[in-house]
Formats: structure tokens, C-alpha cells, sequence
């Protein structure tokens, strides 16, 4: 498995390395790759632009890697508008409040920002009730659990590969 380095127009924040936390690129640069067609999904969040290139995605799959997409809920419908079947799981928290506890831990946000990711997240807790919007949804309230549930979802996905491939 290897997560695709997304794009962003935010500044890294302290430690974050471009090219491996993100590649980060000027709004107009990025506004340029999404018009020539060169994103498979992008979305805006908090002014900043965010989004999944395909040269991204074909360099985790150039490693024979299975690829993995960390996105919002609007990435997550700009791919059920292609024609790539990938499988869709969204990993939440157990409420909004450890949600909010976990990331003032981080120490990584304004207040400002928190608070948008925040009603961000609750919006897309909303949205991601939708009937098969989502093939697993699990909830992060204790992290071996978690891993788990995602680990026997993402082996009987890939038995079903293999078993199509067979026939």
C-alpha cells in the first residue's frame, strides 16, 4: 500500500516536507493542472486548494502498489463521478467532541481553523450516512479495532479481485 501525495496551495506547516506531505504549489499552478486536466479530484477547504493528481496516483501504482486516497467528502464525490471503482471507506471519530479534543492535541490549528475543520467534519459525518456513498465506515475509537475492521475490509476487497481476475 502507498498513500498519493496530494496537492495543496496551503504552506507546509512545521516539519511537513514538500514532495512528502504534500506537493505544494501556487494557486495558479494548481488552477492550471486542474483545467489541463491532470487532477482526478480537488476540492477547496479553508481557502486553500487541495487535490489527488494522476501522476500521484501512477507513482504509488508504478511501485506495484495498491494506492490510497486520504480526501474530503468532496473528493469523495468528484471519484464516484469517474469511472474508477475504487472501494470507499471513512474512518470517524467516536464524536465531535474527542474529535475536537484529538485535534487542539495536535497543536496544529488557529482557532479559526479548528473550528472550520470542525463543522467541516460534522458536515461530512452528515453526508457520509448517505446510502452507498460509503462500502465500510468505521469508527476510530479504539485504534486496534479500527485497524482491524479496516484490514478484513481491505483483504476481502482485494479477494474479490483476485477471484474476478481467475475467471
Amino acid at each position: 500500500f502507498g498513500f498519493s501525495v496530494s496537492h495543496t496551495t496551503r504552506s507546509p506547516r512545521p516539519g511537513e516536507e514538500n514532495g512528502k506531505d504534500y506537493h505544494y504549489v501556487t494557486r495558479e499552478v494548481m488552477k492550471a493542472a486542474i483545467a489541463n486536466g491532470e487532477f482526478i479530484e480537488n476540492a477547496e477547504f479553508s481557502g486553500n486548494l487541495y487535490g489527488t493528481s494522476k501522476a500521484a496516483v501512477q507513482a504509488v501504482q508504478a511501485k506495484n502498489m495498491i494506492c490510497i486516497l486520504d480526501i474530503d467528502m468532496q473528493g469523495v464525490k468528484n471519484i464516484k463521478r469517474t469511472d474508477l471503482n475504487p472501494i470507499y471507506v471513512s474512518i470517524q471519530p467516536p464524536s465531535m467532541e474527542i474529535l475536537e479534543k484529538r485535534l487542539r492535541d495536535r497543536k496544529t490549528e488557529s482557532e479559526e481553523s479548528l473550528q472550520k475543520r470542525l463543522h467541516a467534519a460534522k458536515v461530512d459525518m452528515e453526508i457520509s450516512k448517505e446510502p452507498g456513498l460509503f462500502d465500510v465506515v468505521i469508527i476510530n475509537d479504539d485504534l486496534d479495532v479500527a485497524y482491524g475492521k479496516l484490514k478484513d475490509a481491505v483483504l476481502e476487497e482485494i479477494q474479490k479481485v483476485r477471484d474476478a481476475n481467475k475467471s
